[in-house]
């Protein structure tokens, strides 16, 4: 399905509903806290990442059970819309802290960790995308008679950088005056901190080193825990949109589970 170099896992190429995609992961903690998944049917395609803090609990719960949501709710609806997303997001979210009320008292670690998620449904030709938390979507477009591609933003950051998004956290909060706190000279939620994939997450390691300045190459000699403080777990997913598959012979179902690490 993938491979797994070192500190790097990738899939080089693959095929979903509506053309190609590749992903790529490199473990920076001790334990790599990042999932991924991409779920590909007949006539829709699932991808998403999910960016866990503090650990990895909440990450591979919601890699778990956020497509599972989704997939029933649309069962229940007979429709893939904005709501429908919303509505996945949330039952997952109820979910997890159901299960973070059951366990706390004997895994107080569980209480702690939370996770970012990022997900695009393609069904019908449409692409859906939501997101919670600060990883970003961005959709690649080359224009006709144009050899260079845009980059277009498709998702806002949640991030409690943002004023406005730490003013909600603060309205969420009313007895909590501390729920936000500057640490290392960044906001932080109190408690909580072939293929193009492979090509860009090299990309990124070159800019992580050069900011550190140093060589790319003693960057990746460094071991996974102590290499957490030059750079978190990334996890990239590419995927080109063909709009002529829309209406060809659909593909078998496909399923892939980004960053198989040991953990």
């Amino acid at each position: 399905m993938g491979r797994l170099d070192g500190l790097v896992w990738h899939k080089d190429l693959g095929s979903h509903a509506y053309g190609e995609f590749s992903m790529a992961v490199i473990q920076a903690n001790r334990m790599c806290e990042d999932y991924s998944q991409l779920e590909s049917g007949p006539l829709s395609s699932f991808i998403s990442v999910y960016d866990g803090h503090a650990g990895s609990e909440a990450s591979k719960f919601v890699s778990h059970n956020l497509f599972f949501n989704l997939k029933n709710i649309v069962s229940e609806r007979r429709e893939v819309s904005e709501s429908v997303l919303k509505k996945a997001f949330s039952a997952t979210e109820e979910d997890f802290l159901s299960l973070v009320k059951k366990q706390w008292m004997n895994n107080p670690q569980i209480a702690s960790v939370g996770t970012c998620c990022l997900a695009g449904v393609l069904h019908d030709g449409v692409l859906f995308v939501a997101n919670a938390g600060d990883s970003r979507a961005v959709l690649g477009r080359v224009e006709r008679g144009s050899k260079r591609a845009s980059a277009v933003q498709l998702s806002n950051e949640h991030n409690v950088n943002i004023a406005s998004v730490r003013e909600e956290l603060y309205a969420l909060h009313p007895d909590d005056s501390q729920v936000v706190i500057m640490k290392h000279k960044c906001w932080r939620v109190r408690g909580l901190i072939q293929g193009i994939a492979k090509r860009l997450l090299k990309a990124a390691l070159h800019e992580a080193a050069k900011k550190r300045e140093m060589r790319y190459a003693d960057l990746k000699k460094i071991d996974p825990g102590v290499r957490r403080h030059f750079h978190d777990d990334i996890t990239l997913i590419i995927v080109f949109i063909d709009s002529h598959l829309v209406s060809k012979s659909p593909l078998p179902p496909y399923s892939i589970k980004g960053g198989v690490f040991p953990r």
